[in-house]
């Protein structure tokens, strides 16, 4: 009896169920590859979903099984490498592999539609279209608008470029003014001057660095480069980066936010000369799409992305960069909830490549597996050039008077560093105007109806904002309880520091950057770009001025509240307080003047504080290891956090504790729960967390492979929204 032909798909689909499904492919029906899309049909509706594998036989009878409506590849989109790799994924984070691939493919390509061809198309202006220009421009304001955009640049324009409905572009293609054409990406012009002949000579640590790193070329090695703020990390980078671009090898450097790119694709630019190519969420699909065909065909050498970039297909690649490793950022925090850094140290093993883990304040996980012997540590211990590291000094705010945070000492030391033509930067992680609005009379507070959250006064725009669930109404006139209009805003946030400032320093330029101002597209680089040309004298955001950005004017740096985080119930919280710190104050002092960093505490007797003002992160995190090793706390133990959540509070108690029962065997994994979250009520939904902790990650793995597969059997589980999230970073 001869073998019965493999005619069965086991088919990916995008939803919630953790297995895949058997198709039958029709007569006549080519046979697709592994990693090919397919149109299928899944209950009423038809959805893309990825071959798994071909085979010849199903568990169900192949009378039962649906056909396979289409196939939309000739050839893998998701080459061998890249699908092994989401396969592991789904695996590790036990997150159904249908949604696994989902993640990771542009949006255009979970369409149930072939491969558009036409990604990387473009409109220009034809001959006809110039005359028609010429002649007083088309039939209508946007067809004239669209001429002329054109003949700005000859060599065409993409879709995206030109804001108008798909039925102007057709009218004007119709009528010979336009025609389509294929965009050749645009090398990034260095700025006049700015190509150096010859890279600046490493000091003697980025020297070693570089040798070290490039020693293992051609082989998988994990490196930690801790450099403090300033120490020419990105140098160090882009020493590495050379000699792969003369290879025709493709690096992909991986940021944690959309913030850091456009000062890493311009310093790439004026080094290099070529073209960067960039992913994030700030691109339309065909953009992503065009980025990822370039990438996989090996056309585009140079590639910066934030997490999602991890994904991308490289034909050649040659090394992996993930700047500001520490940052959490880089964890996915809802759907398949990833760590793009370490993924990427397990793609590079796959790739047998470097990957380079930078960051001036490491993670305790990535200094414990260099305990562990595996990572190689490398140390830039001093600034580049001739800068020198800035004094931080700690400022005990119950002997000072305030004026929304500002102490009298910090604005002493405001007017002498403006005063002497330099930049002063302030920190607050806070948003808004009051982080509380009360009634003076009866005590009311405004409190989110969502969420168990105070909504925060934003006052410029008269409103109240939940910063939870996004929920805003305009802000109260009369109290609600009492009816009093005595209404005060208590605390401060980033919009009535800037008010102040603005009352105390009206003769400088002040520079307010935060969520708020830069919602329109281009704010946040427009701010950048003006903080470091020194438009603004005083600078005042949240943690978007933290992150690895160069700012030569700064000699002042100021944390105005350093007490949030030090009595978390998060074990975490030390740990992300310290970095934030340290990470801020390194904007000071970053040329050749040298720079001061005030920090503003109630608690300038807590150990924390003492250790880093005093002795530095690296001691802070030695430390921190230390503590975290006698409480048997990550990296010393592995975690997997059970989210539920419901429009009642009591279905995600019922079907947590019902899992506690289904997980609580004999073994090595403790649990622990079910609890209400910290804030239980969010969003208009009330949620609960079961933890699972082992001290060896094969024990917890083991566990999870069988019981996530009996969770969603679980009647419980039909009333509740839950979520599996392995190695948490908060349990918020």
């Amino acid at each position: 009896m001869s073998r019965r032909e493999p005619r069965i798909v086991e088919v990916a689909v995008p939803s919630p169920l953790y297995r895949g499904f058997d198709y039958r492919l029709a007569s006549g029906m080519p046979t697709p590859a592994a990693g090919c899309r397919v149109k299928v049909p899944f209950g009423r509706r038809q959805l893309v979903g990825i071959v798994l594998q071909v085979k010849a036989e199903s568990d169900l009878p192949r009378a039962k099984l649906k056909p396979v409506a289409e196939i939309l590849d000739s050839s893998p989109t998701l080459p061998e490498e890249l699908f092994r790799l989401l396969c592991w994924t789904a695996n590790y984070y036990h997150h159904p592999i249908g949604e696994t691939f989902s993640t990771a493919l542009p949006a255009t390509l979970r369409r149930a539609r072939p491969t558009p061809a036409d990604a990387d198309r473009g409109w220009r202006l034809t001959p006809g279209g110039r005359e028609q220009l010429a002649a007083g421009g088309g039939r209508g304001k946007r067809q004239a608008e669209v001429l002329g955009r054109l003949a700005e640049h000859p060599a065409g324009l993409a879709r995206d470029a030109l804001p108008v409905p798909l039925s102007v572009i057709k009218s004007l293609q119709t009528r010979g003014w336009i025609a389509a054409c294929r965009l050749d990406p645009e090398p990034v012009q260095p700025a006049p001057g700015a190509v150096r002949a010859q890279p600046p000579r490493l000091n003697e640590h980025q020297q070693q660095a570089v040798t070290r790193i490039q020693a293992d070329a051609e082989r998988f090695g994990c490196f930690l480069l801790e450099g403090v703020t300033g120490s020419g990390k990105t140098e160090v980078y882009l020493q590495l980066i050379a000699p792969l671009l003369a290879r025709k090898r493709q690096v992909l450097v991986l940021v944690p936010e959309i913030g850091l790119t456009p000062q890493l694709v311009a310093r790439f630019g004026e080094r290099f000369g070529i073209p960067v190519c960039t992913l994030h969420s700030g691109l339309s699909e065909g953009q992503r799409l065009q980025a990822w065909r370039r990438t996989g065909a090996g056309e585009a050498l140079l590639i910066l992305g934030t997490r999602s970039a991890l994904f991308t297909p490289l034909k050649r690649p040659g090394l992996l960069i993930v700047d500001e490793e520490h940052d959490a950022s880089l964890k996915q925090q809802d759907g398949l909830r990833y760590s793009a850094r370490d993924l990427a140290v397990w793609r590079a093993r796959q790739w047998q490549i470097p990957v380079v883990l930078g960051s001036a304040t490491p993670s305790l996980e990535s200094l414990y597996n260099v305990q562990q012997g595996r990572y190689v540590h490398l140390r830039l211990p001093r600034r580049a050039g001739n800068a020198r590291p800035p004094r931080l000094r700690l400022i005990d705010l119950r002997t000072q008077t305030l004026r929304a945070l500002l102490s009298e000492a910090l604005i002493r030391r405001m007017r002498e560093h403006l005063a002497a033509g330099d930049q002063v930067l302030l920190f607050l992680n806070r948003r808004g105007y009051a982080p509380v609005l009360l009634c003076h009379a009866c005590g009311w507070v405004a409190d989110c109806q969502r969420c168990d959250a105070r909504m925060t006064l934003h006052q410029q725009q008269r409103e109240l904002r939940c910063h939870h669930c996004g929920s805003q109404r305009p802000v109260d006139p009369y109290c609600p309880a009492c009816g009093s209009s005595e209404l005060l805003g208590l605390g401060e946030g980033t919009e009535r520091v800037e008010q102040t400032l603005r009352e105390l320093f009206g003769d400088y330029p002040l520079r307010r950057i935060d969520r708020d101002t830069t919602r329109r597209k281009g704010a946040l680089e427009d701010a950048l770009a003006a903080a470091q040309r020194g438009d603004a004298r005083i600078l005042l955001g949240t943690q978007m001025l933290a992150k690895g950005h160069h700012f030569p004017g700064v000699t002042l740096v100021a944390v105005l509240d350093a007490d949030r985080g030090l009595f978390s119930g998060d074990f975490r919280a030390a740990e992300r307080l310290a970095q934030q710190i340290i990470q801020v104050a390194g904007r000071a002092g970053r040329a050749d003047r040298p720079g001061e960093v005030l920090i503003q505490t109630h608690q300038p007797e807590h150990p924390l504080l003492v250790q880093l003002t005093t002795e530095g992160y690296p001691a802070f995190a030695a430390a921190a290891l230390a503590e975290r090793r006698q409480a048997g706390l990550p990296p010393y133990a592995c975690m997997a956090l059970l989210r539920a959540e419901a429009v009642n509070p009591a279905p995600p108690h019922e079907f947590l504790q019902e899992a506690a029962e289904l997980a609580a065997q004999p073994g090595n994994v403790q649990v622990w729960g079910p609890v209400s979250a910290p804030m239980e009520r969010r969003a208009g939904r009330y949620r609960a967390q079961l933890l699972l902790q082992a001290t060896r990650r094969r024990d917890l793995q083991q566990l999870l492979d069988t019981w996530v597969a009996r969770l969603d059997g679980l009647k419980s589980a039909r009333r509740v929204r839950w979520s599996l999230d392995v190695d948490p970073l908060d349990t918020y």
